[in-house]
């Protein structure tokens, strides 16, 4: 009997020793335990070591205080203008109150899923088709704010919600197709069309600067011409004044010579004939003779008589 309640005894002391080392718990980072004690909600341990008072206290909930991404599949909506589509979405969201989580709601999940679909169905009803697919933005936003306040007694904080994929029924994507190829020819025809318009602006520009151009050139071309023609001129007339000058100059110089000379009246008188009879061999049909020279013309006539006799 004594043995026996030594054995009981060791027994009991080793359940106690490996309650007690079973009792410390390590917290890792990021994560967060909601402990009870006798089913109540005791505390919430953070990242280290902690001790569990065996068979009074556990851990209720492991909670990750990281980024949480939840894929939900795709709903069934109606936009305003009636067309149904299915749109799936993507929710980021982080636990920031392990013990409002825990006790919160039942099933977070499903009630942020559900929360998500409804709220989706709200925001896409005001809206139609085309709005629908061109404002993921503003559908975003809104789905963001509701959801966060909804979720704010759950120690949820939803940090962004994304519309993953949109998909309108088939027809409508066929005509959403032969839409887009449309508007895409329109597009190309417009670009086409301004392309050869602004080639003809160029043909038409360079032309006109080759037509200036060549007016350029023959405005002076024929301002040299007339510079050469003008300085032909003036060189020509130039050299005829230098001819005027020598004559001139020569005939003063003969008349001095003459001057300095002092000829008779006889060899003045002879010289005056010799010039008439020069003027005479010429075109003229009358000359007239000075009174002067009349009487050595006479003198001058008779002795060629006497002279043939």
């Amino acid at each position: 009997m004594d043995k026996f309640i030594e054995i009981l005894i060791i027994a009991l002391g080793a359940l106690i020793v490996i309650a007690f080392i079973r009792g410390f718990k390590i917290v890792p980072q990021a994560k967060a335990y909601v402990v009870e004690r006798l089913g109540a909600y005791k505390t919430t341990w953070s990242t280290g070591v902690h001790f569990v008072v065996p068979f009074i206290d556990k851990v209720a909930n492991k909670i990750s205080l990281k980024e949480n991404v939840v894929d939900f599949p795709p709903q069934p909506v109606i936009t305003k203008d009636n067309v149904t589509m299915q749109i799936d979405t993507v929710v980021f969201f982080r636990i920031v109150d392990p013990k409002m989580f825990t006790y919160g709601v039942e099933k977070p999940m499903m009630a942020i899923e559900n929360l998500t679909a409804t709220t989706l169905r709200n925001i896409i009803g005001d809206l139609e088709l085309d709005a629908t697919l061109t404002s993921r933005d503003v559908i975003n936003s809104k789905i963001t704010h509701v959801l966060d306040e909804a979720t704010d007694p759950w120690g949820i904080k939803i940090n962004r919600v994304e519309l993953k994929n949109i998909m309108p029924p088939k027809e409508i994507q066929d005509s959403m197709e032969k839409q887009m190829k449309a508007e895409r020819e329109r597009r190309e025809k417009i670009l086409q069309a301004e392309g050869e318009k602004k080639s003809a602006i160029l043909v038409a520009e360079g032309e006109k600067q080759s037509a200036i151009l060549r007016a350029e050139a023959e405005k002076e071309s024929a301002i040299l011409r007339a510079a050469a023609v003008k300085e032909a001129k003036i060189l020509e007339a130039e050299g005829e004044a230098e001819a005027i000058k020598k004559v001139q100059e020569a005939t003063a110089k003969g008349i001095e010579m003459i001057n300095e000379a002092k000829p008779s009246d006889g060899v003045i008188k002879l010289k005056a004939l010799e010039a008439f009879e020069k003027a005479a061999d010429g075109q003229a049909t009358k000359i007239i003779v000075p009174s002067e020279i009349q009487g050595l013309a006479g003198l001058v006539t008779g002795i060629a008589e006497t002279a043939k006799k």
